[in-house]
C-alpha cells in the first residue's frame, strides 16, 4: 500500500511542500540582510562577529541543512549520515574550521529530547571541532529553538560538554589580490515569509508534511546536480550581494547549491552559449545531451551576461541519495564539494567547482 501511495502521491506531495515552504519577499529579505550585516559591523556579539583570516593558510568548511531527525521515516538526514561523519573526520584531520550554517537539527518535527537521543555520533564529530576552538553555530529557521528558547543554552551544553554561543551571521575578513575581501555568512530565511518563524510553516511541517513524509519516506531534495534553475529565494540573494563591493554572500535553507552566482544547470546553459559562439559543433551537443538530460529545453538559452560571483550556496546534508554538499574556502580557493557514497558505502570526496578568490568577479 505504501509504495502504491508514493507513486501516486510523491510528485504532488513534493509540489505541495514547495509551494508552501517558502515565500520570500524581496523587500524584507534586503531589509535582514543589510540589518544582520549593519549589526555584526558595528556591534559585534550577540547577532555575530567578524573573523580575519588568511586566504593562503586557513581553512574553512561550510555545511548546513543536515535537519537531523529521530532515524524514522521522515528524518531526511539519516541516509547522509555515514557521509556527513566522514566529512567531519576528513575536515578534523585537515585543520578545517567547520561553520555550520544552520538548519542543523530539525526542530519543527521533533522534541529536543529526541534529537539528542539519535544523533550522539555526529554530536561527539562535531565536538571535537568545538574542543580545537574551529567551530561556529549559526541557527536556522528549523533550528530556531537555539535562538529563541530559555533552555536552550542548558541543552547545548549537554550536548557538547560545554558552552556553545549561537548566531545569526559571521563575517570572515582577508585580502586577496591585494584587495579587501568580506565574505558573508547566514542560514538565508531572513525575509521568507513561510520560514521566518511564523506559526504557519511551524504548523505545516509538523502537523501535515511531517506525517506525510514519514509514512509515505519521501524526501524532497533531489541530488545535488538538480534540473532546475534558481530558486526565487536563491535569485534574491544574488541580487542584494551584487550591490555589494569586495563582498561574497554564502547561505543555506533552499538546499540548492549555487557558485558563482549559478545553479549546475545554469552553468551548463553557459556552457552551450559560449559553444555556439566558437560554433563548436560537440561541445554543443554534449552541453545539449546534459541539459537535456536534467530536464532543461537547451534551446532558448536564459542570459546570464553581466553575473557576478557574489553568491554562494551550500547546498545540503539530506539530499535523497545520501550526498552531501557544501562551500570550502582554504588554499586561497573557494569550493563547491560534494560527499558521495563509492562502493561499500564508503564516502569520497569530489570538487564540483572550484575558484580562486582573487579571481571572482566581483
Amino acid at each position: 500500500m505504501r509504495l502504491f501511495l508514493q507513486h501516486i502521491l510523491n510528485k504532488p506531495v513534493i509540489t505541495l511542500a514547495n509551494r508552501f515552504s517558502s515565500r520570500p519577499d524581496k523587500k524584507r529579505v534586503d531589509k535582514a540582510l543589510t540589518g544582520l550585516y549593519n549589526n555584526i559591523v558595528s556591534d559585534p556579539g550577540k547577532k555575530g562577529f567578524v573573523l580575519p583570516f588568511d586566504a593562503d593558510k586557513d581553512r574553512f568548511i561550510v555545511l548546513s541543512d543536515q535537519h537531523k531527525g529521530a532515524r524514522d521515516g521522515a528524518d531526511i538526514f539519516a541516509a547522509a549520515e555515514k557521509n556527513y561523519l566522514a566529512a567531519l573526520e576528513w575536515y578534523h584531520q585537515n585543520n578545517f574550521f567547520y561553520i555550520n550554517l544552520g538548519d542543523s537539527e530539525e526542530l519543527w518535527e521533533n522534541l529536543i529530547v529526541t534529537i539528542k537521543r539519535h544523533n550522539r555520533d555526529t554530536f561527539e564529530m562535531e565536538k571535537r571541532f568545538i574542543k580545537k576552538e574551529a567551530f561556529v553555530k549559526i541557527f536556522g529557521n528549523h533550528d530556531l529553538y537555539w535562538d529563541n528558547d530559555p533552555l536552550a543554552a542548558n541543552n547545548l551544553e549537554d550536548i557538547y560538554g560545554q558552552k556553545v554561543v549561537i548566531y545569526e551571521g559571521l563575517i570572515l575578513k582577508t585580502t586577496t589580490g591585494e584587495k579587501p575581501l568580506e565574505i558573508y555568512l547566514t542560514h538565508g530565511h531572513q525575509g521568507d515569509l513561510q520560514s521566518d518563524g511564523n506559526w504557519f510553516s511551524k504548523w505545516f511541517v509538523s502537523d501535515v508534511w511531517g506525517p506525510l513524509e514519514s509514512f509515505l519516506r519521501i524526501n524532497p531534495n533531489t541530488p545535488a546536480n538538480n534540473d532546475e534553475l534558481k530558486t526565487a529565494h536563491n535569485q534574491m540573494m544574488y541580487h542584494w550581494s551584487s550591490k555589494r563591493k569586495n563582498m561574497l554572500l554564502i547561505t543555506g535553507h533552499t538546499h540548492q547549491p549555487v557558485f558563482k552566482s549559478l545553479t549546475h544547470l545554469e552553468k551548463l546553459y553557459e556552457e552551450l552559449s559560449k559553444a555556439k559562439q566558437l560554433k563548436d559543433k560537440t561541445a554543443i551537443a554534449n552541453a545539449k545531451i546534459q541539459i537535456a538530460n536534467r530536464e532543461g529545453k537547451g534551446d532558448k538559452i536564459p542570459d546570464f551576461k553581466g553575473y557576478l560571483d557574489t553568491y554562494f550556496n551550500s547546498g545540503c546534508c539530506c539530499f535523497d541519495d545520501g550526498d552531501i554538499t557544501g562551500i570550502e574556502i582554504a588554499d586561497g580557493c573557494i569550493r563547491l564539494i560534494k560527499w558521495q557514497y563509492a562502493g561499500h558505502s564508503k564516502s569520497e570526496r569530489l570538487v564540483l567547482e572550484e575558484s580562486r578568490l582573487e579571481d571572482l568577479k566581483l
